[in-house]
């Protein structure tokens, strides 16, 4: 016989506060925790008398936590709630009609609001033992393609030259073997990579770093423009930028650049 119902009709659910969603969250939280990112939010991020402005860091520390579960929209963050989950957070797991609210007040003003609490944790991070300590720290600045649920998000209003609706520009930081993420934007896919070079532009891997050891920028040709060696030169950091070769002038001076220099 048949059976009467499918896989794809199945629905599974819980109650029982003994029962703990996602339990691995356990150690991101308590990270979280010790550096205060709560606290940072709570200090920089101010959305004034929006309808979405109380307990920024409990809304906040719900969207990262759901992220790190594998949710992908404000809806899932619903499983934080399931059981005890909520008592190993550390925090207060906040409704997803809240953090619609929340999300829906933020203008770019707030993003760099948090970009300001990314540059603290950083360094708050680093001064733990997270940094890469007496190694070489190399910055990687490169672009990447994200895909948008539509044109109305910030930097997404115009087809890039892959016909995708949105271009971040991310940079990276490479320690050894580690790939660690320093910032990012994002921005329409139009304009080119050179133009606004994070996290190089706010002094954030000098803020991170916290010492004097040489830093090295490294990047494409997307990224040969004058603001980004002014700002390199501005913060004291090495630099390597792929050269767009434009005439056999600008070809000579680098080869006469000696192998020892």
């Amino acid at each position: 016989m048949r059976s009467s119902h499918s896989l794809d009709r199945i629905h599974t659910a819980f109650d029982g506060t003994q029962l703990v969603a996602d339990a691995g969250l356990l150690l991101p939280a308590t990270l979280a925790q010790h550096l205060g990112l709560d606290d940072l939010v709570e200090e920089y991020l101010d959305l004034g008398k929006k309808p979405g402005a109380p307990n920024p860091g409990d809304k906040l520390m719900t969207l990262v936590m759901s992220a790190l579960a594998g949710g992908d929209c404000i809806d899932d963050a619903a499983a934080l709630r399931a059981g005890g989950t909520r008592r190993i957070l550390g925090f207060r797991v906040k409704a997803a009609s809240t953090l619609g609210t929340f999300l829906r007040s933020f203008r770019w003003g707030h993003v760099r609001q948090l970009d300001a609490v990314g540059r603290h944790l950083l360094a708050r991070a680093w001064a733990a033992g997270a940094g890469p300590g007496d190694a070489p720290f190399t910055i990687d600045l490169d672009s990447t393609i994200c895909e948008t649920y539509g044109l109305a998000k910030e930097g997404a209003r115009h087809h890039g030259y892959t016909g995708s609706a949105a271009t971040t520009r991310c940079s990276r930081s490479r320690q050894g073997p580690a790939n660690v993420l320093m910032g990012g934007c994002a921005r329409a896919g139009q304009p080119p990579s050179g133009r606004r070079p994070v996290p190089a532009r706010d002094g954030r891997a000098r803020a991170g770093s916290r010492c004097r050891r040489p830093l090295t920028l490294r990047a494409d040709s997307g990224f040969y423009a004058h603001a980004v060696v002014a700002i390199c030169r501005k913060t004291d950091i090495r630099f390597s930028v792929t050269a767009r070769f434009h005439g056999k002038r600008l070809r000579n001076l680098i080869e006469s650049i000696p192998e020892t220099a």
